[in-house]
């Protein structure tokens, strides 16, 4: 079974729990949720849809960036959901290991925990005319990552590039605020 409305429903309500001033940040993504958007289709351009990211740290608290080609910024290692996704962070594990090579066996949750969903991180995706596609955005569940002496292998079509980087050099400012608490 693929990854439906609901579990996008539960994740987020979780998500708000734990972070309620975020609330008004992802109203977009709770106003698509409740109006039964297909979020999970990358071909979904009324407002948006969900993608996964990997928040992976390695043994040394670095934070593990890639450069993005498309968009040529350092991002972390994710991307759009695919039909044989069974979770949403089976989702940020299987593109994990598509964009660095990391296989779900070495990237891990804290011990003792569940992989922790750390961050949201709704944004806008500009037009993209040689794809047909419209500007929109991507509300980018983050999932965190533990891995010991990992070994990259980039994907050469969508990525040029990696870095281990200090956490304060996240994406955005409020994941690097997450991840200094850590």
């Amino acid at each position: 079974m693929s990854i439906g409305t609901e579990e996008i429903r539960s994740t987020l309500a979780r998500y708000l729990d734990r972070n309620p001033d975020e609330a008004d940040h992802l109203r977009p993504l709770s106003e698509a949720v409740e109006a039964g958007a297909e979020l999970t289709s990358r071909k979904e351009f009324n407002g948006g849809h969900v993608t996964c990211g990997a928040v992976v740290i390695d043994q040394d608290g670095r934070l593990l960036l890639i450069q993005h080609k498309a968009l040529g910024r350092w991002l972390l290692p994710g991307g759009h959901l695919e039909p044989g996704d069974l979770n949403l962070p089976g989702a940020a594990l299987r593109e994990l290991e598509e964009e660095t090579g990391i296989s779900w066996h070495d990237a891990v949750a804290e011990s003792g925990h569940d992989v922790t969903l750390v961050d949201i991180d709704l944004h806008t995706i500009p037009a993209n005319p040689a794809k047909g596609e419209p500007e929109h955005w991507h509300a980018d569940f983050r999932w965190l990552l533990q891995v010991n002496e990992p070994k990259v292998v980039l994907q050469a079509e969508e990525v040029d590039g990696y870095a281990w980087r200090p956490c304060t050099d996240a994406p955005t400012s409020k994941l690097g605020a997450k991840l200094a608490t850590l």
